[in-house]
């Protein structure tokens, strides 16, 4: 220990290392371009993970969304062509016969999907908003932030068909004077007065919904556009542990067969799965991270390569010299250790450049996406994956530090001496 903070000691590797400045500093480089490149790859595959699950944080990541179309092959007797409506005893038994459905949603929508939206009109001020017709339920699979002071359809709303609704920040601000609680206040739904009972706060990344939807129970909405027993779409979250490729296949296969359609019919029922593409996102992020792993490893061990030729050049270069010292009674445990930590000394020099240099273009990286429309935020390297490759880099820095400190340990002072 105390021939590491021997001045002497540190005098000789800067000694050396001047007389091989340039080969140096191009070695240097290249185990420094090695770390680079693996912090700003995984930082970058970080960023894109943690962009997709801000972009989707309101949503359950193992969440689909299924809807009924047109059939495109006749069966049991039925023509092609033929349009399928979804019911509300179709949700029973999906959740009955796929265990694997943790929440199941019906919902309606007037005003998206072709339909005018719903004329809402309170004290001389009018709007068109999307009027949602949902239950409680939703908010497992797609949260709503609720402002304070308000709150969500519950499940007495449901029972008791209520008018209440919960309306969106546009909304509000289009109806309601902007020193004014809505909370309480009555809005006319085309021609039906509803109770406001909350705002809700909008949040990009929900699909089709907006700022200024508005939100009633769904057994109300029934009663108001009389849609008896028809639902929409489902909403559908699996548990986390479940396929969710399997789930939509099984959910597709269960409603084919109450609706009397065609096991191959790929057209009948649509879906989205919004499970599915979050796992090719991560399994990309994750595949970025392995091959900066793999790419940042490969340049630094060629890196590490290098400072070792350097140093068996400078073994060579300094023959002499270390006879010297072995004839003035260094042993070969000072020679070895010396010529070890100018190879350590070098890479750990290399990898904290490089470390610096890859927090830096994050940094710049994190400044240009801040503001722009992509699924990308906060790209950065966990402080154990740093570490852990600064460790690897002192590992193989100590490990091809033996070669040349080998090497300088073979010389026999008297050869050395002899050497010109």
């Amino acid at each position: 220990m105390r021939f590491l903070f021997d001045s002497n000691t540190w005098q000789e590797i800067f000694g050396s290392i001047g007389k091989n400045r340039t080969r140096t500093i191009i070695t240097v480089i290249g185990v420094l371009w090695g770390i680079l490149i693996y912090i700003v790859l995984s930082g970058a595959a970080k960023g894109l993970d943690n962009g997709f699950e801000k972009q989707f944080q309101n949503v359950a990541m193992n969440s689909m969304f299924t809807w009924a179309q047109s059939t495109s092959m006749p069966y049991k007797g039925f023509k092609t062509g033929r349009q399928l409506q979804l019911k509300l005893s179709d949700g029973v038994l999906l959740k009955n016969r796929i265990p694997e459905i943790q929440y199941i949603a019906p919902r309606n929508v007037k005003g998206i999907f072709g339909g005018s939206p719903a004329q809402t009109i309170r004290s001389g001020k009018s709007g068109n908003y999307a009027v949602y017709g949902d239950y409680p339920i939703s908010t497992k699979i797609a949260t709503k932030k609720i402002y304070d002071g308000g709150r969500f359809i519950n499940d007495e709303d449901i029972e008791g068909a209520r008018k209440v609704c919960v309306i969106g920040e546009r909304t509000q601000k289009e109806l309601f004077e902007s020193d004014e609680n809505p909370i309480g206040g009555y809005v006319r739904i085309d021609n039906v007065f509803f109770q406001v009972v909350g705002v809700h706060k909008y949040t990009p990344g929900g699909g089709f919904e907006s700022d200024s939807d508005i939100y009633i129970p769904f057994t109300t909405f029934k009663k108001l556009y009389n849609t008896g027993e028809n639902v929409g779409w489902f909403a559908i979250a699996a548990y986390d542990d479940a396929d969710v490729i399997k789930v939509e296949e099984n959910v597709k296969a269960v409603l084919k067969s109450i609706h009397n359609v065609n096991p191959r019919d790929e057209r009948a029922i649509g879906s989205f799965n919004l499970g599915e593409i979050f796992n090719r996102i991560v399994g990309f992020a994750k595949g970025l991270t392995f091959m900066s792993l793999v790419v940042g490893i490969a340049t630094i061990l060629a890196g590490v390569i290098g400072i070792g030729n350097i140093l068996l050049i400078s073994v060579k270069e300094r023959t002499k010299e270390l006879g010297v010292r072995r004839a003035l009674g260094a042993t070969p445990k000072e020679v070895r250790s010396l010529i070890i930590l100018e190879s350590v000394f070098l890479t750990m020099l290399a990898g904290i450049m490089g470390i610096i240099l890859g927090a830096g273009v994050l940094s710049l990286i994190n400044k240009l996406t801040k503001d722009i429309d992509f699924p990308y935020s906060n790209p950065t390297v966990p402080i154990p994956y740093v570490l852990g490759a600064l460790a690897i880099m002192v590992v193989l820095g100590t490990l091809i530090g033996l070669i040349p400190a080998q090497r300088a340990v073979s010389i026999k002072p008297i050869d050395a001496l002899r050497e010109e």
